[in-house]
């Protein structure tokens, strides 16, 4: 059994793994890869895979990183991406915290060539509010509110009181209009009385 867990440690390590344009060389002792794209005038990210221990990206042309690119990097131990005209803008955002969550100690060496807010600045400096496009509205004024939202406040308070008004009213007339018919009815009824008394 140990025999062959040994056999495929070495079979594996001593294969050579095509990932173009980079070089790729198996570690020593280690179930993984070294990784190298240093100086290779790359602007997108290459094809990573679970196996990488130890990725160089330093010295390219990368602005940014696209969302998930990293996440296949779960055993990754070192990696370097210095020197390279990264665009701080909010969709660098993914890579900020990529960084922040896996790898600190590279976060310092990223630095910002754009835009101008964020130009010659680290990224590690910077917050998710910092990077252009991420900026969440500010939040309303005291001020703001009253001199937006009470007069329409006032004026739906005054047609309330308007309706409950033009309601009591209403009812009220409608009262008024009842008893005027009943009184006029009552001498009707006392003629009608005094005739049925006369008649008797």
């Amino acid at each position: 059994m140990k025999r062959g867990l040994l056999l495929l440690l070495l079979l594996y390590t001593a294969q050579a793994k095509p990932c173009p344009p980079c070089l790729c060389e198996p570690l020593q002792g280690k179930l993984g890869w070294r990784v190298d794209c240093t100086s290779l005038g790359l602007k997108k990210m290459p094809r990573l895979s679970i196996d990488i221990l130890i990725l160089d990206l330093q010295n390219n042309s990368l602005t940014t990183v696209p969302p998930g690119s990293l996440d296949i990097l779960r055993k990754v131990e070192k990696v370097d991406f210095s020197n390279n005209p990264w665009n701080c803008d909010c969709s660098i955002l993914y890579f900020k915290m990529w960084l922040e969550d896996f790898h600190i100690a590279s976060f310092a060496n990223i630095t910002c060539v754009g835009p101008a807010p964020a130009k010659r600045r680290a990224l590690s400096q910077l917050s998710g509010s910092d990077l252009e496009g991420c900026r969440k509205p500010l939040p309303i004024n005291c001020l703001d509110f009253l001199w937006r939202d009470v007069p329409l406040i006032a004026i739906a308070v005054l047609v309330l009181i308007l309706s409950i008004c033009i309601l009591y009213y209403s009812r009220k007339l409608a009262r008024k209009a009842t008893q005027q018919q009943h009184f006029s009815e009552i001498p009707l009824l006392q003629d009608h009385d005094m005739e049925d008394q006369k008649s008797k």
